[in-house]
């Protein structure tokens, strides 16, 4: 070989650019988050099949798995004194466990477990790769697009007390896709309205990414709303922040996350894409604080960031 033939490093040897280190760390994320996701959808896809197969036996229903009924059962039971029928037990434990979850991680439940969320992750998957369109909804418009969650938790609430029924059961497009009634008790008599709903929520998230989690969700509203009191936080540093945007484009329910203030809407899921897709050390992090107590925002000179919640490039640079 000539002396002045360049050689190439051999391969697992040589620094990684910022970019190959970004693209890593996006890579191994996703990794991660879509396991927990298409784990727990399946969990909720072989619960469906045995109450459908088997509820003789007591077989909790897909509906026994989301939290919401707990919010709605609750709700119910402090201003007409009673009970929703058909709730299992097991809902009211979800509902616990997801309240704790909200307090110490936020809405990382929307993120990584929530089984129609993975849904609307998928479509947005397949329209990238089938190159389809996707809609841009004005900032303004988004902004007041929002409040239409709390819209649709006071009416889902009002009209579940007013009934005493679970009311919502009869169009919540998560339990219409996930009880399987439609593969196992097909009945386009009874089942269009909710079939027509569920149509339109995909049909929607199509066009714009998460738009079930983005608008309509009262979950989401719920959640939105004691994610203020959650320890740990997305938190942005201004100046250690180059003003790239690299954060914005990636989260999946339009929050921007590049806006100068020191912690990320409470809209925010969870799912780390932005801090992944941070080229900047320090600048967003996923870090404690204690809800109510003034803190100091992070900056790039306020000491080293904890390894376990840096980004994956960070550690790798090292």
């Amino acid at each position: 070989m000539s002396p002045t033939t360049p050689t190439r490093p051999s391969r697992g040897t040589g620094r990684l650019t910022a970019y190959q280190r970004r693209m890593r760390a996006i890579g191994a994320l996703h990794h991660r988050r879509y396991a927990v996701q298409l784990t727990v959808a399946a969990l909720v896809v072989v619960a469906a099949v045995r109450h459908q197969r088997e509820s003789s036996s007591g077989a909790p229903s897909v509906d026994a798995l989301c939290p919401f009924g707990a919010v709605e059962s609750l709700w119910t039971w402090v201003t007409t004194d009673r009970l929703l029928p058909k709730i299992h037990p097991s809902t009211l434990i979800v509902g616990l466990g997801l309240l704790i979850s909200v307090i110490v991680a936020g809405n990382a439940f929307c993120g990584w477990i929530c089984p129609f969320g993975t849904v609307q992750d998928l479509l947005h998957r397949a329209k990238r790769v089938l190159h389809l369109p996707e809609l841009r909804v004005p900032p303004r418009l988004d902004r007041a697009l929002r409040w239409l969650r709390f819209v649709s938790l006071a009416t889902i609430l009002l009209l579940s007390a007013g009934t005493v029924t679970l009311w919502f059961a009869g169009f919540d497009p998560y339990l219409t896709l996930f009880s399987l009634h439609w593969l196992f008790e097909p009945d386009l008599a009874t089942m269009w309205p909710a079939l027509l709903v569920l149509a339109l929520v995909l049909g929607a998230s199509l066009l714009v990414e998460r738009a079930w989690c983005r608008y309509l969700c009262p979950l989401g509203g719920v959640l939105s709303a004691l994610g203020h009191l959650s320890i740990l936080r997305v938190r942005r540093s201004p100046s250690a922040c180059t003003g790239c945007n690299l954060c914005v484009k990636p989260c999946p329910v339009g929050i921007d996350v590049a806006k100068p203030v020191p912690s990320v809407s409470t809209d925010c899921i969870g799912c780390l894409e932005c801090v992944a897709s941070c080229p900047t050390g320090g600048a967003l992090v996923v870090s404690a604080a204690i809800p109510g107590i003034r803190r100091r925002t992070p900056t790039a000179t306020t000491g080293p960031v904890p390894v376990s919640i840096r980004p994956r490039h960070e550690r790798d640079a090292r």
